[in-house]
């Protein structure tokens, strides 16, 4: 059976009003969902937060300590400023610094304590896939690293062979930094290339266990798609992981204003259904999103997938309401599409699959 792990505490939590991440994205998704129906109370669970020796299986203490007093006095000093990279760099002091986060881990190792003892195979927190976390910094919005903690767990528990795949525009530095070497994981990554973090080059494997594909700009759906089941299922296939995590970060699409890729949101519900198929445990969680209606759109079609709904042609009056409802105040006079509102589902955005696409793939397929 499905499960989705969510919490309220996203519902009034913002980075700041100027922020990228100040637009509800988990919240939305779980109105959506709701109001379609999707969410009956056997399929969802309020989002444990985690506690501090949880956290400390990967971060250092100190940092993790530093989050806590953060999040009490609301101010760092300058010197944990530096040390963390708290208060700078797109990683503000906001109310719930420590609380956030450590939601976002409690669901993901939630759903890793749930993949290990089998009671359930499809698990979706769209408030994990904080990838860019480091050991004892905050980076790229993310304080604190829930894939890297979910893959730990899953490791401790005694898996043999754990697939992470990440989907986000931006690439998994944090994720590959922490597990590079780790001969239990296989680490696949497809993001835009020159794109801050800057990582993830073709030739990078994380001493052995990853495979990056840096795409170019305007990736589009029969590219993703060929990626996807060209290069990176068969050599999943061939690898025959235990248990597999995707980061579902939607950055990637064409309406997203934090990367140059120009994708539907079909092609990530097709690749959804393409890593489905495998038959293979699965926890997918969320990542990137800067649009609040992309987002809210593309997760709450992410579910479906997961879960089995069916997506309708046009959303009801209901849901539709919901999707009306939110703000953009960074993007205040940019037009707003009717299938912002109406459909969750974009129009497909197909095209010709260019020659450094497939060099991408070959160059994976000779390195497996």
């Amino acid at each position: 059976m499905a499960l989705f792990i969510g919490s309220e505490v996203y519902r009034r939590s913002r980075y700041g009003s100027n922020h990228p991440l100040a637009i509800p994205r988990v919240s939305t998704c779980l109105d959506l969902c709701r109001t379609l129906g999707w969410l009956p109370e056997a399929r969802y669970l309020d989002s444990p937060i985690a506690t501090r020796d949880e956290l400390i299986r990967f971060h250092d203490a100190a940092y993790v300590d530093a989050l806590i007093a953060a999040e009490a006095a609301q101010s760092v000093d300058e010197e944990t400023s530096r040390r963390h990279n708290l208060g700078r760099g797109g990683n503000p002091v906001f109310g719930e610094i420590f609380r956030r986060p450590a939601t976002a881990c409690g669901a993901s190792l939630a759903a890793a304590e749930r993949l290990a003892a089998g009671t359930h195979t499809r698990l979706y927190s769209p408030a994990g896939g904080t990838h860019h976390g480091r050991k004892d910094q905050a980076s790229g919005f993310c304080y604190l690293n829930d894939p890297v903690l979910a893959i730990l767990r899953l490791l401790d528990r005694g898996f043999e062979r754990v697939a992470y795949v990440d989907l986000d525009a931006h690439h998994c530095d944090g994720v590959e930094a922490a597990l590079a070497g780790e001969r239990r994981v296989r680490l696949f990554s497809i993001h835009e290339a020159g794109r801050w973090p800057n990582t993830g080059a073709a030739h990078d494997t994380a001493d052995g266990i990853a495979r990056n594909f840096p795409v170019p700009e305007g990736l589009n759906d029969t590219e993703f798609a060929f990626l996807v089941e060209e290069a990176i299922l068969p050599a999943l296939a061939a690898w025959a992981p235990q248990v597999l995590i995707v980061q579902g970060g939607v950055d990637a699409l064409e309406d997203d204003p934090l990367s140059n890729l120009s994708l539907s949101n079909r092609a990530l519900w097709r690749a959804m259904d393409a890593l489905l198929s495998l038959g293979v445990p699965t926890m997918t969680t969320g990542g990137g999103g800067y649009n609040p209606w992309s987002v809210a759109r593309a997760w709450t079609g992410i579910w479906a997938r997961i879960a089995g709904y069916e997506i309708p042609d046009r959303l009801p009056p209901a849901a539709e309401a919901i999707l009306r409802g939110l703000t953009w105040h960074r993007r205040k006079d940019q037009p707003r599409p009717a299938h912002w509102f109406e459909t969750l589902a974009d129009a497909p955005r197909e095209g010709p699959i260019r020659d450094e696409v497939r060099a991408l793939a070959a160059h994976a397929r000779k390195a497996a």
